[in-house]
């Protein structure tokens, strides 16, 4: 079996997708815009071959690297780049090359697209929240008397919370209508909720061989905007609430062969039409692993290697690795703008049987993940709360 593995160095720790599928027996070959010889000893060991490219926008260079590879090793069976910034490029080389065994470029609009995801979710009779395709400021006010303020607007396409606002007045709609990038736009009206994902790796008839929950107390929004401390974590057992609709939503949406995010609100309030409060209500689904360090960090709560088993889905469509025993993984940051009231010195001493990752992050994921992160396994919610308030506890 040929696989491509696009970017293998960047994030970190996406090295172990191409270690799973080496010892699997699988032939990785990379392709990336970091230099060979800057990469990390576990990738280059990792890889058969690797081919540089200064740019991975460049499509037609991209093209060229997939040819090489083609003409060298021959067909290849699998692309993929486990990365959200990737999908489109990822897609529209898997059709020109016949790569079957992953998303085509004619159907990526259904994930990329915020207002196409609205029907799939119909489709698996999970909730929505209302949409509008933003036009004018007109058609904007006439959306904002059915839902009332506020109101959430975002690009239709779109990674993290880039360009996102919540509108709270009649002034806030004015001036984002005043200085509107030029992108469309969806307005959504405003859930009181905390997002949760359904985390899962599936087979080739979308069905789990792994499933996880991940729960995001601020929204990532909040934390871009107001440059607040990131904290989430990864829950010891997945209840069965979020897992039928998760369940439900990658059969609806035709996802096949992935590890995917799949994104909620558990609702907070009670809302007409949408739920009671515990109910989930969809936000948005996302074909490839949760950002960051998460998948390290799902390995830690619930002491399995999802990277194995990612790398069995493809080569077995089956699971092999079994789970060991359960636990919170939480991960806690901290920004340098900021003063805290315990140092780094005392939440190492406080928590280092405990702490399973503590470093700086890289400047490109600052806005959303902060500057020093302490990633802790513990054993329930409470504790897990006491770290989130140890870590990032402020002075006054």
């Amino acid at each position: 079996m040929n696989f491509i593995f696009v970017s293998p160095h960047f994030p970190r720790t996406y090295w172990n997708f191409c270690d799973r599928l080496k010892r699997n027996g699988v032939n990785v070959l990379g392709i990336g815009d970091a230099p060979y010889d800057g990469l990390p000893a576990e990738v280059k060991s990792a890889l058969t071959e690797y081919y540089y490219l200064p740019n991975l926008n460049d499509y037609d260079a991209a093209f060229r690297a997939v040819a090489f590879f083609s003409f060298k090793y021959g067909k290849i069976d699998w692309l993929e780049s486990n990365n959200e910034f990737w999908l489109e490029q990822d897609a529209r080389l898997r059709t020109d090359f016949n790569i079957t065994t992953g998303e085509q470029f004619a159907n990526i609009g259904r994930i990329k697209n915020k207002s196409a995801m609205k029907a799939y979710y119909a489709k698996a009779g999970v909730p929505t929240a209302r949409l509008h395709k933003v036009t004018d400021i007109a058609a904007a006010k006439n959306f904002i008397e059915q839902v009332g303020y506020p109101v959430i607007v975002k690009p239709d396409v779109g990674v993290g919370a880039n360009d996102t606002f919540k509108l709270s007045n009649d002034a806030d709609l004015e001036k984002f209508f005043a200085s509107m990038p030029a992108v469309p736009y969806v307005m959504e009206e405003f859930i009181t909720g905390t997002i949760c994902s359904y985390d899962a790796i599936l087979n080739d008839h979308s069905e789990p061989l792994f499933e996880s929950m991940t729960v995001f107390p601020l929204a990532i929004m909040d934390i871009v905007l107001n440059h607040l401390d990131l904290s989430y974590y990864v829950v010891a057992h997945a209840p069965e609430k979020i897992c039928k609709v998760g369940r439900a939503t990658a059969k609806a949406f035709g996802i096949k062969s992935r590890f995917v995010h799949l994104e909620f609100f558990r609702l907070t309030e009670a809302k007409a039409g949408l739920g009671e409060v515990g109910d989930f209500v969809g936000l948005e689904v996302n074909m490839r692993p949760a950002g960051g360090y998460t998948p390290d960090m799902i390995n830690f709560a619930h002491s399995t290697d999802v990277y194995q088993i990612w790398a069995d889905m493809v080569t077995t469509n089956e699971r092999r690795f079994v789970d060991g025993e359960q636990f919170y993984c939480v991960y806690a940051s901290r920004r340098d703008m900021h003063s805290y009231v315990h140092t780094h010195e005392e939440i190492l001493a406080r928590y280092g049987n405990s702490i399973v990752m503590c470093e700086r992050m890289p400047e490109m994921m600052v806005p959303q993940m902060g500057n020093q992160m302490y990633t802790a396994k513990l054993a329930d919610a409470a504790a897990t709360e006491e770290f989130i308030r140890f870590v990032q506890e402020r002075q006054s």
